[in-house]
């Protein structure tokens, strides 16, 4: 594969291209500023205005939300695992029904697999401009999004209503629901009241890892961090492993499948057959199955990435042995 062949399959961090309205929260106060990526796969976007980067099926999703401080992401589930980790900025996520379960703040490199079937959101609190990427498992990432019913009712207070064709109409855009689609139903009280209500002390040992501790156990080998004998155990239909400088190895080598490779700090340089590459902080890499290639660290310092491939499980709910 040529250089500019593999280029098609590299979504550079300055060349992603944000969508604005792609969810329900797009016009709620607090929530109107945030960014939504789709970098690999058809995502969970609400809006026909979002961009999709890399179409290729991988088994997973590869997304990313960019929020500015004090913005927030509204509570919401998916029907499939969700892990996130933190690029830039400082991360404030929660849970439960009404966002109050329990909480955990992430600082860059940070990973947290979400359980499932609970509501989750998260906030930017941070100074500056933040980025946490994410994985979705399944090609189509579940079918869409669950949200909270008081999402539902503060969005259409400010004039977006989700059908139950999963999207949005803007009514300030004198925009209608098509004949024979009807508003999303509200979640029952029943359904509501079956979904778990974890606290911080049950999420953290099995669902959050930290970028130092990751670190320190990659120095000779690269770390399973999700994955039936991972850090974080579960079988969400991909595995997600953190390599570092220590952990590294210009050995090629090659999957059935098709890899992505996510740096989280540092440059790496990525060799294949057929070219080269750097990779930054923000890039993102779809490898082609059956190709040979290699990560090193291109500069001293610190460098880190996540490598993620999927795996035969079928991708949805966290596995009951995590």
């Amino acid at each position: 594969m040529t250089p500019s062949d593999m280029e098609s399959r590299i979504v550079r961090y300055g060349e992603l291209r944000p969508c604005k309205t792609a969810f329900i929260d797009a016009h709620t106060p607090g929530s109107n500023q945030k960014e939504n990526f789709t970098i690999i796969g058809g995502g969970v976007s609400e809006s026909p205005e979002q961009h999709v980067h890399i179409s290729i099926p991988h088994g997973f999703n590869i997304g990313a939300a960019g929020q500015p401080p004090k913005c927030r992401n509204s509570l919401h589930d998916h029907r499939t695992a969700e892990a996130f980790f933190v690029l830039s900025g400082r991360w404030r996520f929660f849970w439960g029904r009404w966002g109050d379960a329990g909480e955990v703040v992430l600082e860059p490199g940070d990973i947290f697999n979400i359980p499932t079937g609970i509501f989750r959101g998260f906030e930017n609190i941070g100074t500056d401009y933040g980025m946490i990427m994410a994985i979705l498992g399944g090609d189509d990432a579940g079918g869409g999004v669950m949200w909270a019913p008081q999402v539902i009712e503060d969005a259409a207070a400010h004039g977006l209503v989700l059908g139950d064709n999963g999207k949005l109409y803007d009514t300030k855009k004198q925009q209608r629901l098509p004949e024979g689609v009807n508003p999303m139903p509200l979640m029952s009280a029943g359904d509501l009241a079956k979904r778990p209500e974890p606290t911080t002390a049950e999420v953290l040992p099995n669902h959050v890892a930290r970028y130092w501790d990751m670190v320190a156990l990659a120095d000779r080998k690269p770390v399973k961090v999700i994955g039936e004998t991972g850090l974080l155990r579960d079988k969400p239909g991909f595995e997600v492993d953190f390599i570092t400088r220590g952990s590294a190895s210009d050995r090629k080598h090659a999957h059935d499948r098709p890899s992505v490779l996510m740096p989280v700090t540092g440059h790496w340089r990525v060799d294949w057959e057929g070219g080269s590459t750097v990779l930054a902080p923000g890039d993102t890499m779809s490898v082609p199955e059956n190709l040979g290639h290699s990560a090193m660290p291109s500069m001293s310092g610190d460098a880190a990435l996540y490598h993620i491939i999927a795996t035969d499980d079928a991708p949805g709910l966290t596995w009951s042995g995590a």
